[in-house]
């Protein structure tokens, strides 16, 4: 399960954020995950609960925003937004498609005491 490296890596950049910050504790930890980026949501959430015991966002409520896939289409040279890799252009019908979001994660906020 990657999601458990992934939230180790997450509490570290609230911790460093946190800590930089003065921070009593962490009260939200807002995520924001493409939905083409290979995670499994309720795997993260579960993950974040084990990993941030003991450290300041122990108590934290983890929000995640799930981020649409985007592409380019080189045929009609159209953003579009795809349901998964390998899809066709919904307005032209091509395969030549280049990913242009929605395939990440990252720390968009969090909220501090």
């Amino acid at each position: 399960m990657h999601e458990m490296s992934l939230a180790e890596g997450v509490r570290e950049i609230v911790m460093d954020a946190a800590t930089a910050n003065g921070a009593r504790r962490v009260k939200v930890v807002r995520l924001e995950i493409g939905k083409l980026a290979q995670i499994e949501l309720d795997a993260m959430r579960f993950a974040f609960d084990v990993v941030k015991r003991g450290s300041l966002a122990e108590s934290a409520e983890l929000e995640i925003i799930e981020a649409d896939a985007t592409a380019w289409c080189m045929a009609c040279s159209t953003a579009v937004v795809i349901i998964q890799r390998g899809d066709a252009c919904p307005h032209c019908g091509s395969y030549q498609l280049q990913v242009t979001g929605g395939d990440r994660m990252r720390v968009m906020d969090i909220e501090i005491e």
